[in-house]
């Protein structure tokens, strides 16, 4: 029998969206084996706190925002939004990275998460269960064409879809290292949302297919590289667009993936920016891990999926 997951989240852009993770399994209405993705399920049998920010206690908050709170809205009851689903079948799973502006909210997440879920996960060491996070990714191409599909053609050398976001040190540091690489001269395509004026950027889009499939290289660069669980979608995007990634991230990448299947960008420096010139300056690094890539792009469709992992994660109650 088809057991219904239902999630709630804290990211705005999934509060009503019906067909969260549907893209990421050949069957209709998000189905993965014994069960089915089904976000805003009225009842479902299990339930996915996915970067889920518990509220703050008043305790937590600044004098000015303890009276702004007076003025505000009765507490967020969270056991109406867990939908009466059981506690050993409540799962946490929290994404973001420790970086060091969160590390304080993320350990409280972790704790208020305590008195609701029977799992809780998250890519640190603080986490009840430290863990890489099982993928996500942001194409919107269909999973049969993902996983069916030839590589494309490969008509331009390489490309980095990021953001201007700088309100951590992590981000910054990633700016500066852009504004680096623009400077060199090199033959890289930029593309991203609210990126600096500075930027010869390409534009924001709509799919990150288009940035990313016409080229050979994609530059991979997390927020976080100081720990052995953290990888993200920066990763599985690039990969899944038949691109050969340099990445910089953490050891997780190295425990997940086949050998040669990507690159490692060294550091974030003038190191970092001769190690990219000398890669793009042919296609042949590309041509070389062409079979490990064919080969990490099926353990990310079908093993690193989150629908899988939940599949899995459903089994144990059968």
């Amino acid at each position: 029998m088809i057991k219904k997951v239902g999630m709630i989240s804290s990211y705005m852009a999934l509060e009503s969206r019906a067909d969260w993770l549907w893209q990421q399994t050949p069957h209709p209405f998000g189905t993965w084996g014994n069960m089915q993705i089904q976000a805003l399920a009225e009842k479902p049998d299990f339930l996915l706190m996915y970067q889920f920010d518990f509220p703050q206690s008043v305790k937590q908050l600044s004098l000015l925002d303890r009276l702004r709170k007076k003025q505000k809205q009765p507490e967020l009851n969270i056991y109406k939004l867990l939908r009466d689903v059981k506690q050993e079948r409540t799962i946490y799973l929290l994404r973001e990275p420790p970086l060091d502006e969160i590390v304080e909210m993320n350990k409280r997440n972790y704790q208020q998460a305590k008195n609701y879920c029977g799992y809780i996960s998250g890519p640190d060491n603080f986490a009840p269960t430290p863990d890489y996070m099982p993928a996500i990714w942001y194409h919107s191409n269909s999973f049969k064409d993902l996983n069916e599909m030839p590589s494309p053609e490969k008509i331009a050398i390489c490309s980095w879809i990021t953001s201007g976001i700088k309100r951590t040190a992590n981000h910054r540091e990633r700016l500066n290292f852009l504004q680096f690489l623009q400077s060199s001269g090199m033959q890289i395509d930029f593309y991203g949302r609210g990126l600096q004026k500075w930027v010869k950027t390409s534009g924001e889009l709509g799919n990150k297919w288009y940035g990313m499939a016409p080229y050979y290289y994609n530059l991979a660069i997390e927020n976080y590289a100081e720990n052995d669980w953290y990888v993200s979608e920066k990763l599985w995007d690039s990969l899944l667009a038949w691109c050969l990634p340099i990445y910089y991230g953490g050891s997780a990448a190295d425990k997940l993936l086949p050998p040669g299947s990507f690159l490692r960008l060294p550091s974030l420096d003038e190191k970092g920016i001769a190690y990219i010139q000398e890669i793009t300056s042919t296609s042949d690094a590309w041509y070389a891990a062409k079979d490990a890539i064919t080969e990490a792009r099926q353990v990310i469709l079908h093993k690193l999926n989150l629908l899988n992992w939940l599949s899995e994660f459903v089994t144990q109650f059968s």
